[in-house]
């Protein structure tokens, strides 16, 4: 089985991690804040990793290579960048999900079919607009 990667464990990070373990799925989660591993569930089945994710090389040791999909959750748009494409072209890894802030950056991804960002300004904005309508129930 192929492994599900969460790199950032911030509230977005754990948050999607969790709910990967509840599913059952094989999870490594990586943060370079330690401390950030207590907003996993106590029941998180997965494997929490103290890492710099910018060190490509500590997250090859870790096994990034045998990914099925990687969540990039760091909250920090450039080093999101950078790990979506080393997860994309680098490592090969066929489903890459990425937070950016800066809906602008979605540019920086076009053309790599294995990268799907994701932009919480949009994905906010849209909702408040259904609400507007009333075309959806809060």
């Amino acid at each position: 089985m192929k492994r599900s990667f969460v790199i950032g464990c911030g509230k977005l990070g754990a948050s999607i991690a969790n709910e990967l373990s509840r599913r059952g799925l094989d999870v490594i989660v990586v943060d370079a804040d330690e401390s950030s591993f207590a907003l996993l569930d106590d029941d998180f089945s997965g494997d929490p990793k103290v890492e710099d994710a910018s060190d490509l090389d500590a997250l090859v040791d870790i096994g990034i290579g045998n990914a099925g999909e990687v969540y990039v959750t760091t909250g920090n748009d450039n080093l999101s960048l950078f790990l979506a494409h080393a997860c994309a072209i680098e490592f090969r890894i066929p489903y890459v999900y990425v937070r950016f802030d800066d809906p602008t950056l979605g540019i920086l991804v076009q053309g790599q079919p294995n990268i799907k960002p994701v932009y919480p300004f949009q994905l906010s904005r849209d909702r408040l607009s259904l609400l507007r309508e009333g075309s959806e129930q809060q």
